[in-house]
């Protein structure tokens, strides 16, 4: 397993993990501490993206092939889905019970049925593909998406559509996310800069100074009073002071790698996965869209020490970093770890 490229996270129970990964797709009941393998007879290759309904029972999940869905655990099928919906690039779970919204490798979608059926959500949008999507719970239900480097967003289920770049510089943006204590406030990066709106993104302000690196993707945004985590293609960046100064965190990560997923714990907001990869995330899912085999399967012995691609970080004033488990739980329910590594069976605890 060489990359972590996406992590979903129950609702209702913050230990209960799924893992899209460049190889597969793996689940964790206890906060990340053991993973099994799920499905790899029909999760077949790389998982781009995945997410928990609102009950934390079902999930969907996209392969490089389609679109799938599970109603019990490790039970999963394809459903139907829009041409070109896979590699998916996000799959988010709206407000309203069953909603979910898909943005594809090409074109935006809405499901009101937890994935069964999909219609189009592209009226009003720019021509492009939707490069990132954000929901904001509301109320009202707010939708963000960017697309062509722009930011849109839709207060009635992404029917219709609205131009939301007021105050920023004429850019193309990374990316954005919802703050998780504020859902009015949104974060935005793009050309080395971080962008706030405090008003669902009808306005924009220039937030701390440039990343230290010009021409510097930002993968992920997560903020907490004067502390900022960005997940990026260089690493990990970090601020203490809003912005003011950046520091590339180095010390108990992965070196050399990009930084993908940024996800919050839903039951400690300070707390954050960050995901890693060795393949640059655009080339992921490029291959997976030209048809490309895949990187490999997951299996009990390719388990190992892949939770060096997965992180737990604790947001505050200074930023902590654990290593998830480097132990494993097969299908057979037995383990195996690292040689010469233990049982490093780290997960979330107390702070």
């Amino acid at each position: 397993m060489g990359g972590a490229i996406a992590l979903a996270i129950s609702p209702i129970d913050a230990n209960h993990l799924l893992l899209a990964t460049d190889s597969g797709l793996l689940r964790s009941r206890n906060g990340g501490r053991d993973w099994s393998v799920e499905a790899p007879t029909v999760l077949v290759g790389a998982v781009f993206a995945a997410a928990f309904d609102a009950e934390g029972q079902r999930a969907l999940v996209s392969t490089g092939s389609g679109i799938f869905r599970t109603d019990e655990e490790n039970s999963w099928r394809r459903v139907p889905a829009p041409d070109d919906a896979a590699p998916a690039r996000a799959i988010v779970r709206g407000s309203v019970a069953r909603r979910v919204y898909l943005a594809g490798w090409r074109g935006l979608s809405r499901s009101d049925d937890w994935g069964a059926s999909w219609s189009p959500a592209t009226d009003g949008l720019s021509e492009g593909s939707t490069t990132a999507l954000a929901v904001s719970p509301g109320p009202p239900e707010t939708v963000y998406v960017i697309v062509g480097g722009k930011i849109w967003a839709s207060t009635d289920g992404a029917r219709t559509w609205v131009s939301r770049t007021t105050g920023l510089p004429v850019i193309d943006v990374d990316i954005l996310t919802v703050d998780s204590r504020d859902q009015a406030r949104v974060w935005a990066a793009g050309a080395d800069r971080l962008f706030r709106s405090d008003d669902r993104g009808e306005h924009w302000r220039l937030v701390g100074r440039p990343l230290p690196e010009s021409n510097t993707a930002v993968r992920g945004i997560a903020a907490s009073g004067n502390s900022i985590v960005l997940t990026t293609e260089r690493g990990l960046y970090r601020s203490a002071d809003g912005g003011q100064r950046w520091e590339l965190v180095i010390e108990n990560l992965p070196a050399h790698l990009e930084a993908g997923p940024l996800v919050r714990d839903p039951a400690d907001a300070a707390t954050l996965y960050a995901g890693f990869s060795l393949t640059p995330y655009p080339e992921l899912w490029r291959r997976a869209a030209e048809g490309g085999g895949s990187l490999g399967r997951l299996n009990p012995s390719s388990l190992a020490g892949g939770a060096a691609f997965l992180i737990l970080l604790t947001l505050g004033a200074v930023v902590a970093v654990r290593r998830l488990a480097r132990y494993y739980q097969t299908p057979g329910g037995s383990g195996s770890a690292p040689q010469g590594q233990g049982h490093d069976r780290i997960g979330k605890t107390p702070r």
